[in-house]
C-alpha cells in the first residue's frame, strides 16, 4: 500500500511541476485551440510510455543481475527527487512562452509534438527511472509495474488535458500561470521530503 501511495504522490507532483511539456501544451492550446491542445496532451502521455517500457526492462535486469548496482541507482534516483525538488522550490520567474509565430499545425503534428516533447525530455526520463527504482523490488509483479506505468501516462494526460482546456480560453491564461507559479514551493518541499525519506528507507 505504501508503494502505491508513493507512486501516486511522486507522479502527481512531477506531472504538475512546470517543464517543457507544460510550455508546449500551453502554447499549442493558446495558439491553435482546444482540440490541438488535447492532442498534444495525448502525445505527452504516449511519450511517457516509452520511458516506462525501457525502465521496466532495465529495472528487472538490474534486480536479477546485481543487487548492489540496483541499490546504487536507487540512491541516485532519490537524489534526483531532492534535486528536482530544490529546483522547483527555488523557481520564482514566470514561465516564458513563444506565442509570436503561428505556423499551421495538423492534428498529427500536434500529437507528434507532444510525443517527442516527452519521449526526448530528460526530466521525464529521470522521473520515471527514479520512481521505478524507488518502489519496484524483487517481489513486485510485472502486472503491478505495468499498472504504475499506465497510471503515470494517464496522470499526464489528465493534467495536460486540463491545461489544454484552461489555455484554450485566453481569459484563463493569466490566472493559470499565476496558480502554477504558486505551487512551486509546495511541490518542491514535498519532493525533497520524499527523496530524503525514500533514500533512507531500506
Amino acid at each position: 500500500m505504501t508503494e502505491v501511495v508513493a507512486v501516486a504522490v511522486i507522479t502527481i507532483l512531477a506531472v504538475i511541476s512546470p517543464g517543457a511539456d507544460f510550455a508546449m501544451v500551453v502554447r499549442n492550446s493558446y495558439l491553435y485551440g482546444r482540440t490541438t491542445g488535447l492532442l498534444a496532451a495525448a502525445g505527452v502521455a504516449a511519450g511517457v510510455l516509452v520511458h516506462v517500457t525501457y525502465t521496466m526492462l532495465g529495472v528487472g535486469l538490474l534486480i536479477a543481475s546485481s543487487t548492489s548496482l540496483f541499490t546504487a541507482i536507487k540512491l541516485v534516483g532519490a537524489a534526483y527527487l531532492v534535486y528536482i525538488g530544490i529546483r522547483t522550490f527555488r523557481t520564482r520567474g514566470d514561465l516564458h512562452l513563444d506565442l509570436e509565430s503561428k505556423p499551421e499545425l495538423s492534428p498529427l503534428g500536434a500529437l507528434r509534438t507532444g510525443f517527442l516533447t516527452n519521449a526526448l525530455n530528460p526530466k521525464t526520463t529521470l522521473f520515471v527511472v527514479s520512481t521505478f527504482t524507488q518502489v519496484v523490488g524483487p517481489g513486485t509483479p510485472v502486472a503491478q509495474q505495468l499498472g504504475y506505468g499506465l497510471f503515470m501516462s494517464a496522470a499526464h494526460f489528465g493534467w495536460f488535458g486540463l491545461v489544454a482546456l484552461f489555455f484554450s480560453n485566453s481569459r484563463l491564461r493569466t490566472a493559470m500561470l499565476r496558480w502554477q507559479k504558486a505551487l512551486n514551493r509546495g511541490i518542491g518541499s514535498v519532493l525533497i521530503g520524499l527523496g530524503v525519506t525514500l533514500g533512507l528507507a531500506r
